[in-house]
């Protein structure tokens, strides 16, 4: 039998996210959300502002961060370890999303996630269809940091003995 296919509502969490990090109060992150995930296809509200860069920065940061988040809390990290989000912005071709974990104590950084994406494409037909896309990111996030953080350990024990 099949593992039922667990999909969270990711919709709800990176609405929850925005408003507990004080960007926004929960209508603004519904509308925002709503605006940008469910538009047309291109979306101009990221290329029409007076800021496209940092448009297109905040948005993808305001998307991905939360799915990173999420990855951090079921994969137990050192204390020292760290994740950030870098992004490589292009107004007229595709975007680089870089998730890179960093174990601490001066040990190698790893690439968990280099995604191009097509900011103002990055637009969904209805909630199901943004859920998987979102899913399919943290399962990719949540299996490399997985095996980035049982490296990690393996060589801090290493190094210890």
């Amino acid at each position: 039998m099949n593992a039922p296919i667990v999909t969270r509502n990711w919709i709800g969490y990176l609405c929850e996210s925005l408003v507990d990090s004080g960007a926004m109060p929960t209508w603004e992150a519904t509308k925002y959300l709503t605006d940008n995930l469910f538009s047309e296809a291109p979306n101009p509200r990221l290329h029409e502002s007076k800021a496209p860069y940092e448009r297109i920065s905040q948005f993808l940061h305001r998307v991905f961060s939360p799915i990173v988040e999420a990855a951090t809390r079921t994969i137990e990290l050192p204390a020292a370890a760290m994740i950030h989000i870098f992004t490589d912005i292009s107004l007229i071709g595709s975007s680089a999303v870089l998730v890179v974990y960093f174990p601490g104590q001066n040990r190698p950084h790893q690439l968990l996630m280099l995604d191009a994406v097509r900011a103002w494409d990055l637009v969904f037909p209805d909630a199901e269809a943004f859920n998987g896309w979102a899913e399919e990111r943290f399962g990719w996030i949540t299996e490399a940091l997985a095996t980035a953080a049982a490296r990690a350990h393996v060589e801090a024990v290493a190094v210890s003995v």
